[in-house]
């Protein structure tokens, strides 16, 4: 069919041509588009069959972003199946990093953005032979573009071929990103200023050369607010201090000990005996010991301030020379004191002093709409998701105009039931011993009547460690045979990853039980399929603690949102936690699976009305005596 020359497969899905009509004339129009569609509607294949004809014919570049590797290798695997039957090209981009070969880069630096200043200094002192390579062997470099533009790569693909002839593998994505019809990259790509300045310069294009299309975009506003925000450790202070010592900067060393001493009186005087682990402070508290020692001025802050930002080029540059990490605490901390001086009269950004994971300096972002107001001179933008009703709501907090388009859950009512437990709550007044002893008998009976794969997401650590105290993660390996997996707060993805690969295994078994906690990677970022998760038990509403930052978030919505603050900055988010969640075990509209959910506020008509329809016609309030095998 003409109108579908970018859908490869043979049949289509409910609902799937007019998804794809409606992005087809949203990006004819330059409009920008929000859609709600369920899981296994076939949402990365639509919206390309949609998006292509137009961007193709008309030369605009699609820019294709997602959270995870596995949903950008997704994109990938699309554009080879439309290759077959059409003439498309794409590219995904990873970080540096990942797309490096040099042994510097894979030793020393762990972060993004720390690899491309890195990377930029070794290209600037002659140090990357793969990037000379590319000058020398312009030859090669026209044959794996034009090779790689007529077979859309995996990055996997491009590291292997570029190894073999001793080239960049981020040039030649670059290169390739010149030509190609898709961009796929991940949020930090375009939602992160300066690095976004760096992408769209290296791929010369201005913003009304593209067509942007978020995918996962529940997830939008957290990294939004993540990527506007920063913390600086006291111990990065106390480190500059060494480090200014060691190059000799007298002035600079002075200066943030002086500093330092300050936030010392600060600390004894706002946190200490605070009851929170974080306060607000007004930014130019971190310099008022400075100033009285000193004497200087804000000016004479600022071109210290300066100075570090200059020194630590100098240093990164030195210690790259002398095959040292390439960090400089020096130029970090001028950096970070920069940017908190400079966001001072900002409404919406939160200066705030931390004590949670060590004494710290943190800026908070409170808008989500700041890190996409590039939107605004874009061709075409679409947002896409699962999980993004009430879609007004997702469309304020984000700052676009743009249409909404919501389609049905395909999930057959036989597959699917929701059970509440009409006596338990994870309310603040309510936690206690009996309670989590309460929880876990729910728990225990959930993953006995259950086949297979059990999720059990709470709705903070705190609320699983209460859980855990019964011991019911024993009584289940010892009574019911199922392995259970624990996720940890801080564990490194590598081993996480490892961790959510043997319990999908022991599907293949008696099953196995997962805990964690909504909002966290496990209950949003992965895919589960058939018995991988034949069920979740959801304990709790994930309402965040009233902290300062929560506090200020709600202000600023309220003041943006008149009377909308406390839901938008409070109520919304937890309530979109818990249907993610939920939605790890239908993946497909055969797919059977039951929902538990411990917190009889979920009856309550104002969760309800944030909920799917799916899980509140199937939704049947139950006590435990009750409980009865419905998987």
């Amino acid at each position: 069919m003409e109108e579908l020359q970018y859908f490869p497969y043979e049949r289509l899905r409910p609902n799937q041509r007019e998804f794809i009509e409606i992005v087809k004339e949203a990006v004819k129009r330059g409009e920008n588009l929000i859609v709600e569609a369920p899981t296994g509607f076939g949402k990365t294949i639509s919206v390309l069959a949609g998006v292509l004809p137009y961007a193709i014919s008309l030369g605009y570049k699609v820019v294709y972003l997602a959270r995870t590797h596995k949903q950008m290798d997704r994109v990938i695997e699309e554009l080879k199946k439309i290759r077959e039957r059409n003439e498309v090209s794409g590219i995904e981009f990873r970080s540096r990093r990942d797309l490096c070969l040099h042994s510097y880069i894979q030793t020393f630096v762990q972060d993004a953005y720390t690899s491309m200043i890195v990377c930029k200094t070794l290209r600037k002192l002659g140090k990357c032979p793969f990037f000379e390579n590319i000058k020398e062997k312009r030859d090669r470099v026209e044959e794996i573009v034009r090779f790689f533009l007529n077979s859309p790569p995996f990055p996997h693909e491009v590291l292997e071929y570029s190894e073999l002839l001793e080239l960049c593998p981020y040039e030649i994505t670059k290169k390739i990103g010149e030509k190609a019809n898709v961009i796929v990259a991940s949020y930090l790509y375009m939602i992160s200023p300066p690095i976004r300045q760096a992408f769209l310069e290296n791929l010369g294009v201005d913003y009304s050369d593209l067509i942007v299309i978020f995918d996962e975009a529940h997830n939008l506003p957290d990294q939004a607010i993540s990527a506007l925000s920063d913390r600086l450790s006291i111990r990065s202070i106390e480190r500059a201090i060494k480090e200014a010592e060691e190059y000799g900067e007298k002035d600079i060393e002075n200066f943030l000990s002086i500093l330092l001493r300050g936030l010392e009186i600060l600390y004894k005087e706002k946190l200490e005996n605070y009851e929170s682990e974080e306060v607000p402070i007004r930014p130019e508290e971190v310099f008022l010991h400075v100033a009285s020692v000193l004497g200087w001025s804000g000016r004479e802050i600022g071109m210290m301030l300066e100075d570090m930002i200059e020194v630590g080029d100098a240093i990164r540059e030195d210690r790259i020379e002398r095959n040292l990490p390439p960090r400089s605490y020096v130029g970090r901390v001028g950096e970070f004191l920069w940017n908190w001086l400079a966001l001072r009269e900002r409404e919406d950004y939160l200066h705030l002093f931390t004590k949670e994971r060590g004494l710290a300096l943190e800026l908070v972002a409170l808008d989500p709409s700041v890190a996409l107001e590039f939107l605004e001179e874009v061709h075409s933008a679409i947002f896409m998701s699962g999980t993004l009703s009430p879609l007004e709501a997702f469309r304020d907090i984000i700052g676009v105009k743009a249409e909404l388009k919501k389609f049905p859950r395909m999930i057959k009512r036989e597959n699917a039931i929701v059970l509440v437990a009409r006596d338990v709550s994870t309310r603040g007044i309510e936690r206690s011993p009996s309670l989590y002893r309460r929880i876990s008998e729910y728990i225990f009976e959930a993953v006995r009547n259950t086949p297979k794969n059990v999720g059990v997401f709470t709705a903070s650590y705190e609320v699983l460690e209460g859980i855990l105290s019964t011991n019911v993660h024993i009584k289940i390996e010892e009574e019911i045979g199922k392995k259970v997996f624990i996720e940890k707060r801080d564990a490194p993805s590598r081993e996480n990853d490892e961790m959510i690969r043997a319990f999908k295994e022991e599907s293949k078994g008696k099953g196995a039980v997962l805990f964690g906690v909504m909002g966290g990677r496990n209950s949003e970022g992965q895919d589960y399929s058939g018995d991988e998760m034949n069920g979740v038990v959801l304990v709790g509403i994930p309402y965040a603690r009233p902290t300062p930052r929560v506090q200020a978030q709600i202000r600023y919505f309220e003041k943006k949102f008149p009377g909308k603050g406390r839901y938008y900055g409070y109520v919304l988010p937890a309530h979109r936690k818990l249907t993610q969640a939920a939605g790890r075990v239908h993946r497909s509209e055969e797919e059977k699976g039951s929902i538990v959910i411990l917190d009889y506020r979920v009856l309550w008509k104002s969760v309800k009305k944030d909920l799917p329809d799916w899980m509140v016609e199937t939704m049947i309030p139950v006590t435990l005596p009750h409980y009865e095998n419905k998987t």
